[in-house]
Parts: structure tokens; sequence; C-alpha cells
């Protein structure tokens, strides 16, 4: 009986000193363990956070549509070559391209909206014009925007300017056209697109040039003062070389303003042949608003030369009169440079500016 006391006391013993050696052995491998994990979940974290950065530097622009702006009505140059870009330039960034229409003060509503972009991540473009974007804030106390606040991307075509009558019209030649002003000194009204545009410099240049005096009506684009001309509200149009070809059946050229004649009106005359130095014009391109990335204007200059050099989108442009340009960003910027020079010698020579 003492033995079977001993005996048991002993198992009890035993038992008891087991537990506390397992207590301990678990109490350290779960001290080992948790370290072990928390510094895995950070390791992980570490590895995961590359991936996500990783993956959000490289995302493909454009990922989604993109917005381009064009600031003048439907049917004139701006428009006719947006339209003959959208899908080009849709087959070429793999996106929609969406067309908006921001019309007013000669395109400088549209300009004006670009430059206070708050967002400019490359996803909203618009066209702009020359010489409209240099001589609107030169004349203009406030045009709502400032050139340099335009970011040139790309210039791709040109038009020179055109005097066209009424094929109708009494006037059958550009001497014509100058001996009627003169006896009619103010009395004669030329229609054309925009206020300090192509256009309207183009008129008083030329009006300086013949020594005449006419009227300039501007128009919120060139599509839109055709029909100034058509229903007989004015006398002429100072309008472009696209216009004369898509209106040919209802309109007479007098001449191109142009250093050569035109392909694509190879009976026109120009104004040199004539006997007036007079050459003018306008550049259309894209430009983004001031701070848009590098990055991305290559993404849209890059598309825009591919476009220009699609075989069929040229042709269909050069024969509704344009001639195509391929200058880049910074080739742009020059360009803009060196007409801001010649345009504010021309606005003092007009007395327009000081």
């Amino acid at each position: 009986m003492n033995v079977f006391r001993k005996s048991s006391k002993l198992w009890i013993s035993v038992f008891v000193i087991g537990l506390l050696v397992f207590s301990l052995v678990a109490c350290s491998t779960q001290t080992t363990e948790e370290p072990a994990k928390e510094e895995a979940k950070k390791e992980a974290s570490k590895d995961d956070s590359p991936k996500e950065e990783t993956k959000k530097d490289t995302e493909k622009f454009p990922s989604k549509p993109v917005n381009y702006i064009v600031c003048f009505n439907p049917g004139g140059e701006s428009d006719i070559t947006a339209r003959a870009q959208q899908k080009p330039l849709e087959e070429v960034l793999g996106v929609d391209v969406v067309v908006q229409y921001k019309i007013g003060g000669g395109g400088a509503v549209g300009w004006q909206e670009l430059v206070n972009n708050t967002d400019p991540d490359g996803y909203t473009v618009a066209g702009f014009n020359l010489p409209h974007i240099i001589l609107q804030p030169m004349v203009r106390e406030d045009a709502g925007y400032k050139t340099e606040e335009l970011k040139p991307i790309y210039l791709f075509q040109s038009t020179p300017n055109i005097l066209v009558v009424k094929k109708d019209s009494d006037i059958k030649t550009l001497e014509d056209f100058v001996n009627y002003a003169k006896e009619n000194p103010g009395a004669v009204t030329i229609a054309g697109s925009g206020s300090y545009s192509a256009n309207h410099l183009g008129t008083l240049e030329f009006n300086k040039e013949a020594g005449i005096q006419t009227t300039y009506i501007p128009a919120s684009g060139s599509g839109e003062a055709v029909p100034q001309l058509l229903g007989g509200h004015v006398t002429a149009l100072m309008t472009y070389t696209t216009m004369g070809i898509k209106h040919s059946d209802d309109m007479r050229i007098l001449a191109v303003a142009s250093e050569e004649r035109v392909p694509a009106l190879p009976d026109v005359p120009t104004f040199k042949e004539l006997g007036y130095d007079y050459v003018e014009g306008a550049f259309r391109g894209i430009a983004g608003p001031p701070e848009m990335p590098d990055d991305k204007v290559k993404v849209w200059a890059d598309a825009a030369a591919k476009v220009n050099e699609m075989p069929e989108f040229k042709k269909k442009l050069e024969d509704l009169g344009f001639e195509i340009l391929n200058i880049g960003p910074e080739e742009a910027k020059k360009l803009i440079a060196e007409k801001a020079e010649y345009y504010e010698k021309i606005l003092k020579e007009l007395d327009l500016i000081k």
C-alpha cells in the first residue's frame, strides 16, 4: 500500500514536470514565430509596393478616350482637318478621339479653356492657328490667354489666303476689284474667319499694299463666312484655298497669297504675279495646356506625324487645298517666335500697336 502511494506520487510529479516543460517549449516557439511572421509580412509588403509603383509608372498612354477641341465652327479648315484626322488618330493611339467645339472670339474661347485646364494630363488638346494665337494677345487687352501658354505639339498643315467674289459678280479680275475699291472707299466689304486672324490681317495687309480702304466683317469661322458672300451680304471674301476649291461652282478666285501657284489651283495667279507683294495664310496644328508633360506631347506628336504619312489622308488634304507640314514641338516653338517678330512689325506698320 505504501509502495502504491509512493508510485502514484512519483507519476504525478513526472506528469506535472512534463506539463511545465511542454508549456515552456510552446511559449518559446510562439515567441520565436510571432516576430518571424511579422517580418515576413513586412517583406511581403515591400515586395508588393514596387510592383504597384511599376505598374502605375508604365501604364500605357493614352488608356482612355482623348478630347480634341476645335475652336471654330463646323465646316471650316480646323474642323475639316480634325474630322479627317479623327479615325486615323484613333487607329494610331488605340483609343476614341472625341471632337468637341469651343467656339468664339476667333478661336480665343477654346484656347482660353485649354490653358486653364486644371488637369494637363495629355487627354485634352486643341487645334491652334497661326497667326491667330500671336495676333490676339498682341492686339487685345485681354485675349484670355497668352501665346506662350499654349504648348505646341505639332504643326501639320497650312493654307494660303485667297480673295474671292461671287461667280456672277461684275468683278472679273483683281484689277477690277482694286479699281472698284478705289472708286468706293470704305464701301467694299470683305468677310473672313475671325478677328486678328490670317484673313483679317491679310485684308489689312492687302489694303495697304493696294492703297485701298475696305471694311472687314469677321465671322466665327471660314465656313461661316461663306454664306455671307453667297447671300450677297458682302462684296468679297478673304478666305483660304480650301474654301475656294470646295465652293468653286459659286466663287471666282481673283488671286492667291502664296509665293508660287498652288497645285490644286493651277489657273489662279498669285498676288505677286499681279504686282502686289502680298503673301499671307494660316498654319494649323495641335497644342496642349502649359503644364502638359513632355512624354505625353511626344505621344501626340508621333501620332500626328504617322497620320500625315498615311497616303489616303495625305491625298485627301492636298486635294482639298491644304499644304502638308511636319513640324514637331521644338521646331514649332521656333516658328512661333519668328512669326511673333514678323507680325509685331506688321502690326506696328498698320498702326494697330505701338
